[in-house]
């Protein structure tokens, strides 16, 4: 189970974190935990500021491929999908990828070329029989599901691709970093510094890749 940044070659976006902390309230955050037009298309205080294909995850669609060793036609599956980008990415380069997200809004705008391929459902709750993918992908999504079923998740994850599973979570390194994050984020219901995450990944018998979202 070793720590492994997949979105290395990811872009990164530039985040006004102290203009979010300032306007952030209870209301924003309520908003925000439905995942509807308002977190993915909305003001950049409820969440993206507009969720839109610019081909940014090409070059972790290739990084997932290279990493768990992929063959034309291998199923994997993105869990916490969004619109699915990614499953677009994965489909253009020849593997067999699938999505599933708990925002209705989300999937009804989602790329044509996907249509068909998402599913409506939890990450602790997935679908498919044992062993269905050649691998699994979550990135920043469990975090946002209480402790239990965060462990849920992981093996359900598990279950899915024993030992080919990949999941992001926020995280913090200092107790400054933690009270900074605290006033930025909005839908996480599960964050711990990487020492705690690894306690978790452990009880839940999950034996993927894993690694951090740091502001």
């Amino acid at each position: 189970m070793p720590e492994y940044n997949l979105l290395k070659s990811y872009p990164k976006g530039k985040r006004d974190i102290k203009a979010r902390s300032k306007g952030k309230t209870d209301e924003i955050v309520n908003i925000s935990k439905q995942f509807g037009e308002m977190y993915f298309d909305g003001p950049r205080e409820y969440g993206y500021g507009g969720y839109k294909y610019d081909g940014r995850w090409i070059p972790v669609a290739k990084e997932i491929v290279s990493r768990y060793n992929l063959k034309k036609d291998d199923k994997v599956l993105d869990i916490g999908c969004a619109k699915d980008f990614l499953v677009k990415d994965l489909l253009s380069i020849g593997i067999d990828a699938y999505g599933i997200d708990i925002s209705e809004y989300a999937l009804k705008n989602c790329d044509q070329e996907v249509i068909g391929r998402l599913h409506y459902g939890t990450a602790d709750k997935l679908p498919f029989p044992d062993k269905s993918f050649s691998a699994t992908i979550s990135i920043n999504v469990i975090h946002n599901l209480p402790r239990s079923k965060c462990i849920t998740a992981l093996r359900e994850m598990e279950r899915l691709a024993p030992g080919k599973g990949y999941v992001q979570v926020d995280s913090y390194r200092t107790p400054e970093e933690k009270i900074f994050f605290l006033s930025w984020m909005l839908t996480g219901a599960t964050h711990y510094y990487p020492e705690e995450w690894k306690k978790l990944f452990k009880e839940a018998n999950y034996s993927g890749d894993y690694y951090w979202t740091l502001l």
